[in-house]
Formats: structure tokens, sequence, C-alpha cells
């Protein structure tokens, strides 16, 4: 008796085994359809994609709210226009924007590097850009903020520490320098720029509620260390204050 329960348990165990192997075959051939019907799909969406890059190169070229369409549909279905086959990608392959898209980029650094004496290798992207459109002349076509983001992209391969950094207000800087910004010289670059580029060591007591000591640390830090601001000995309201550059507005 004990030993028929033992056939029956071992051949019942044997089913179980069995059924485990089909369910985890019929899981292994579903998967494998699902990443087929994936890439059919992706394959198809790019084709689409192409046409239209195609057949509106020009408006994408030319209209900074057309290119802003493109690199959203783009987004949508996971595709990164700067990357693919040839250098420049997508935006070089389908759009013939690749060179665009480079002397854009040595357009940046033009300005970055000839501002940087005066403000320490950041500088506010509204400021760039507005830079760059002079550069660039009344002919040349009109750059977005999304532009200059993508450009900047193009240029990390260089190492040369371009990057965006977000302030305080959701405003955005570019950072030509390879050296980290803190967050207490993010501050003093927000409150900076509340005030036409000033900052001192009251303002930022008033404002943010400091101690003296640590508005006194950062200040110095960023004029004597990083040479991101410029000393007033002779400030009519605070005696001593701070001129941050690039929270200044320049008219050149």
């Amino acid at each position: 008796m004990m030993h028929r329960l033992g056939g029956v348990g071992i051949a019942a165990f044997d089913r179980q085994q069995q059924s485990q192997r089909s369910f985890a075959e019929l899981s292994s051939e579903l998967s494998q359809a699902q990443v087929d019907l994936l890439h059919a799909q992706l394959a198809q969406f790019r084709s689409a994609l192409a046409h239209y890059a195609s057949t509106h190169r020009d408006r994408i070229r030319k209209e900074p709210s057309f290119r802003h369409a493109f690199q959203q549909m783009c987004t949508t279905i996971g595709v990164d226009p700067l990357a693919g086959p040839r250098k420049g990608g997508w935006w070089a392959e389908m759009l013939g924007l690749g060179d665009w898209q480079y002397e854009l980029g040595v357009q940046i650094v033009d300005v970055c590097v000839s501002t940087r004496e005066r403000n320490g290798g950041l500088i506010e992207i509204g400021e760039l850009i507005r830079l760059v459109s002079k550069l660039r002349g009344v002919g040349g076509d009109v750059i977005t903020e999304e532009d200059v983001l993508r450009s900047i992209r193009t240029l990390k391969p260089l190492n040369a520490g371009y990057e965006v950094i977000d302030v305080a207000g959701g405003r955005k800087m570019v950072r030509s320098v390879p050296r980290e910004l803190d967050a207490d010289q993010a501050v003093v670059l927000a409150v900076a720029q509340e005030d036409g580029g000033r900052v001192s060591e009251a303002a930022l007591m008033t404002r943010r509620g400091w101690a003296q000591e640590r508005a006194r640390a950062a200040l110095e830090n960023m004029l004597l260390r990083d040479g991101l601001c410029w000393l007033d000995e002779q400030d009519e309201q605070y005696g001593v204050s701070y001129w941050v550059p690039s929270a200044m507005r320049w008219d050149e």
C-alpha cells in the first residue's frame, strides 16, 4: 500500500515538473514573440520618422518650433537623434544637420572662452543664446535653448568640462570649466540673479537665513578660489558687496 502511494507521489511530481517545463517553454516563446514584435514596431516607427524627416527637412532646420516637434516625436518613441551609426546621429544621417549642429557647438565654445575671463567660466543660458545669435548674424537661423543643450551634448567627448547646471528658480547656466559648483555657490548665484548680479553677506543672511560665517566663506571662495565674482568695497548700500558676472546682463 505504501509502495503504491509512493509511486503515485513520484508520478505526480514528474507531471508537475513536466508542466513547469512546458510553462517555461511557452513563456520563453511568448517573450521572444513580444521582442520580435517590438523590434518590428520600432523599425516601422524609424522608417516613418525617416520619411517625416526627409519630407520636412527644410522646416526642421529653419523653424525652431518644428525642430522642437521633431525632437519630441523622437523622444516619444525613445529615439535619441544624436545617436546613430554616423557622427552626429540622425541629425546628420536624415536631416543633414550634423555640420549645423557642430557649427553651433563651435560658436558656443567661442562665446564661452571669450567671456571666461570676466565670468569665471559660468554663463547664464539666455545670455549665451543672445551672444551666439549675435555671432551668427542677422541672416543666421534662429536658435533655441533646446538647440544649445543638444550642441553641448556633442561637446562632451572633448572632456573640456562643458555642462549645463540648474540653479534656483529653474534657471540654467552653462559651465565651461571642469569645476564642480557646490550647493552654497548655487544659492549665491540665485540671490545674485535677483539683484542684477550683486550679492552681499547681508543679502544672504536676510533672504536665505544664513549665518554670517557661512555667507562670508561662500563669497570668499567664489572670489579667491574660483574667480566667479568681483569685489566691490564701495557699495553704497552694503559697504562691501560682490558682483557675479555670470548673473549680470551684458550689452555688447
